[in-house]
């Protein structure tokens, strides 16, 4: 059980750290200011709401209703502390002096 419960955590982890890679590769240039896309505009709520899911998934594999319950809690709430407070929400262009 428990060496399931692990590969699960892996590939959720690696599901989850695609998205942005991919995303990176792809810059468009804005054409105008309201140009934003549905991720872009609703981040941090998707970042909370997937991380609670996923916390929901492994809490009813681990403990049942209860541990879901728990589990959507943490989940959440480490979703909304790497959301709110860890995450770097400004890109530093580091510029050359010679």
């Amino acid at each position: 059980m428990k060496r399931i419960l692990s590969i699960l955590l892996i590939i959720l982890t690696l599901t989850f750290a695609a998205g942005p890679i991919c995303s990176a590769q792809a810059v468009r240039p804005r054409r105008h200011r309201h140009s934003r896309t549905f991720w872009q505009k609703h981040r941090d709520k998707l970042t909370v709401g997937g991380t609670a899911a996923v916390g929901t998934a492994i809490g009813a594999i681990a403990g049942g209703k209860k541990g879901a319950a728990i589990g959507a809690l943490a989940g959440a709430g480490s979703g909304a502390l790497y959301t709110y407070k860890i995450r770097k929400r400004h890109k530093h262009r580091y510029v050359r002096r010679y």
